[in-house]
């Protein structure tokens, strides 16, 4: 955690702040270790602050160890303010494209500036240490079982409804804190929709299945996605599937450190082009994750973040026609020196559940 203070206290220098605060859930965990829901840190270059209320003051001072935790008297607001203008702050560093404009607003008052900056924080989180890579395997090794479990049980006949709640529970069940996002299942013609969240829809015989889910475990994230049959699917769900499946391995066996989010990006875009659905792949190809299941950097046809070792990315291609059905094949990277290490390892031919 110390690290991670003076890696803050370096964009004091680089931006000339007396102070930084920070204010989002996500950027407040990781530079303190606090996992409440209320709270802020301010940072100048000799002193840290933890403030929040009477509910987690104990918590705060068990899990910030390295910050002074400072209990509100009043709403988080005014103490802030209170602080910065007893301690004369006058540049004061914010997440300025995440907090609200009313937010800005009350913390505007005094004589101090607030100044943005930008996805500084974020940028430090792209690399991981040893506790969160471990973190996110253990997320990833969970989803793997989970997926395997999956396949025993989904069925025509059963909702997509019914087969999230197999799936979630079953993450639950294998030491998952919680799911990292609302869980897609699209079934059929619904596979058209690229986060298609589960619906009373019956899965039915033919109908190809994508699921897109994840777990949190201690706090990081996994994200998988994976698409399978029901029954005998139609030649041409067959090679959309193949088509990705092509991408999606490509991209997996090229990526590696100095490689830009946009020329991973292309590699994978110009087979699915190629295979005439170029017009069918509308998102990016993967994102980061860590605390927050979209982190940089971004895997996208506009990125410029490059990739270094200790990034973890997902990789996910996906074809989608209307009226149709789609396709979407996602695995965890851990970007290394040399390649990758890839922490999703379900298998990802293609398979066709009998019918009973």
């Amino acid at each position: 955690m110390k690290h991670r203070i003076e890696q803050a206290r370096d964009i004091l220098k680089t931006q000339q702040l007396d102070a930084l605060l920070v204010l989002t859930d996500f950027n407040r965990r990781y530079l303190s270790g606090f996992t409440g829901t209320s709270g802020a840190l301010l940072i100048s270059a000799s002193e840290q602050y933890l403030f929040t209320d009477f509910r987690y003051v104990e918590q705060a001072t068990a899990q910030a160890e390295l910050y002074e935790v400072i209990q509100q008297q009043g709403d988080l607001h005014t103490a802030l303010l209170d602080h910065i203008q007893q301690h004369n702050y006058q540049q004061i560093g914010f997440e300025g494209h995440i907090v609200s404009y009313d937010t800005f607003v009350a913390l505007s008052k005094g004589t101090h500036t607030l100044k943005p900056i930008g996805e500084a924080i974020e940028r430090i989180r792209m690399v991981k240490d040893e506790t969160e890579i471990a973190y996110i395997q253990k997320a990833a090794n969970i989803v793997d079982e989970a997926y395997e479990y999956i396949l025993t049980v989904a069925k025509p006949g059963m909702t997509e409804k019914e087969l999230k709640a197999h799936l979630e529970s079953k993450m639950l069940h294998l030491g998952a804190d919680d799911t990292s996002f609302d869980t897609i299942v699209a079934s059929g013609h619904r596979g058209a929709l690229p986060h298609g969240v589960a619906s009373d829809k019956v899965i039915e015989s033919g109908d190809m299945v994508t699921l897109d889910f994840g777990a949190y475990y201690k706090g990081y994230a996994s994200d998988i996605t994976r698409t399978f049959a029901v029954g005998q699917p139609s030649d041409e769900m067959i090679h959309i599937y193949e088509t990705v499946l092509k991408a999606q391995k490509t991209a997996v066996a090229s990526i590696q450190a100095g490689m830009s989010g946009k020329e991973i990006d292309q590699v994978a875009r110009d087979i699915i082009a190629e295979a005439g659905y170029g017009d069918n792949f509308g998102h990016s190809l993967g994102h980061g994750i860590g605390l927050d299941i979209h982190e940089l950097p971004m895997l996208s046809p506009k990125s410029s973040y490059i990739l270094q070792p200790n990034h973890i990315v997902t990789i996910e291609p996906g074809i989608y026609v209307n009226g149709v059905g789609g396709v979407r094949i996602e695995d965890d990277i851990l970007i290394q020196e040399n390649g990758c290490q890839c922490f999703t390892n379900s298998t990802k031919d293609l398979i066709i559940l009998k019918e009973e």
